[in-house]
């Protein structure tokens, strides 16, 4: 997710934490355990992202791809962040370290406010298509939630109009309330938001804000009541996620009933449970090649055609219907032999394959992309130039994470004698031309 979110969850999940303990005795130590709280949980709910720093430490793209959602991004390595996080706290603020040498209410709010963040950071990030492997380095799988857009203003409203209505003026309760309302509008007007997703918005922080004012100036109903929206429609993403994979993997087998649909990436719009983007991956492994497609999809055919969804973040394709309401907008195809070939010969791109989970490939440009990032803005954030690379020295320090697509990757076990001579001839060929 990005930075914004993590903070205002933050936030708002520290004041929920505040809330609940029992109040401090004095009034200036329960001013500084509100800060002090807040700020601990804003913090820890942006730590991990300080992984960007590690970036330099491979070639490009490599060392955004395979540093970024890195360690930092795992639960052995979140204890470390607690202790560094709760020490910084300790030694740069003598106000807290007063409090915390006098109040246990206090020590716990600390001890939750840093668990919740790192946590909640964790799981954010799962549940969009981008992915991390939370169990490494005892598994290095790539976990994906494909349920919410990587930015969701639900959350932004969710505990952004509680939190501003908390303020102690009503200036500036108008001016915080004022800024997620104005992002709305802008972002409706350029196309990247539905103008029933911002009506929907607008209304669930006025129910907040109601909520807020109702609750009085301790109150937590509007911070509970933000929560438990926001797990319901996390909830109900994923089980839309799931009903649209299977509806574009139905459609896609039937198509080419020869190919294998190794995995269907889905993509959320922001606030839109109805509208999705999917990149398909499918093998077909007696032709020799694999195939991935782009496209759009609904939930609700014959109410929300695939190209009504938010038009700024739609694919400009063209547009071949696949099954009602399923659009490819795009299509790659390419030689799984190359593919493989690649991943034991080439070790930038065997490195990159760590990362990619829709790997397209094209040799006569000597560039490797993952097909998840075909659009965005700023172009492809994930290209190796391989063809440009040959003869570096080979990447050190590359992570244990596991190759995404290890499906695609693999040889498939010979069921002949004839297969498995062929086999061990295609194999023994790569090593045969070095």
């Amino acid at each position: 997710m990005d930075n914004i979110t993590h903070t205002v969850v933050g936030l708002g999940v520290g004041e929920l934490l505040e809330r609940s303990l029992p109040p401090e005795a004095d009034t200036r130590l329960a001013r500084t355990r509100r800060r002090l709280l807040l700020t601990a949980c804003a913090l820890a709910s942006n730590f991990p992202d300080l992984d960007i720093l590690l970036s330099g430490r491979l070639p490009d793209p490599l060392g955004y791809l395979l540093n970024h959602r890195g360690h930092t991004h795992t639960l052995l390595y979140a204890l470390p962040q607690a202790l560094a996080l709760a020490a910084l706290l300790w030694l740069c603020w003598p106000a807290a370290r007063a409090l915390l040498r006098a109040s246990r209410p206090a020590r716990w709010g600390l001890a939750g406010s840093i668990a919740a963040g790192l946590g909640l950071h964790l799981l954010l990030d799962y549940t969009n298509s981008y992915g991390l492997h939370p169990f490494y380095p005892f598994d290095g799988r790539w976990f994906y939630g494909d349920m919410v857009f990587i930015v969701e203003p639900l959350y932004w409203i969710a505990f952004g109009a509680p939190l501003a209505m908390m303020l102690a003026t009503r200036r500036a309760r108008v001016a915080a309330l004022a800024v997620p309302v104005a992002a709305l509008l802008f972002f409706t007007a350029q196309g990247y938001l539905g103008a029933a997703s911002c009506a929907a918005l607008l209304g669930t922080g006025l129910l907040l804000g109601m909520v807020q004012h109702r609750a009085g100036a301790q109150g937590r109903a509007a911070l509970l009541l933000a929560l438990g929206l926001c797990g319901v429609y996390v909830a109900g993403q994923g089980v839309a996620s799931h009903v649209g994979g299977q509806r574009i993997r139905a459609a896609l087998q039937h198509i080419d009933p020869a190919g294998r649909v190794l995995d269907v990436a889905m993509t959320a719009y922001p606030s839109q449970p109805l509208c999705w983007n999917f990149v398909s991956v499918e093998s077909d492994e007696a032709a020799g090649r694999y195939r991935m497609r782009r496209g759009v999809a609904s939930l609700a055919p014959g109410w929300l055609a695939p190209l009504a969804c938010p038009r700024r973040l739609v694919d400009e394709g063209g547009r071949v219907t696949l099954a009602p309401a399923i659009v490819e907008m795009s299509e790659v195809t390419a030689s799984l032999q190359a593919l493989r070939q690649l991943q034991r010969d080439d070790c930038h791109v065997n490195a990159w394959l760590r990362f990619a989970r829709a790997p397209a490939l094209s040799m006569a440009t000597g560039e490797a992309s993952d097909y998840r990032f075909a659009t965005t803005p700023r172009g492809n954030f994930t290209t190796l130039h391989f063809g440009a690379m040959r003869g570096d020295a080979c990447p050190q320090g590359v992570p244990g994470w596991a190759d995404p697509r290890a499906d695609l990757l693999a040889m498939p076990a010979p069921t002949t004698p004839a297969q498995a001579t062929l086999a061990e001839g295609r194999r023994s060929a790569p090593a045969a031309a070095r």
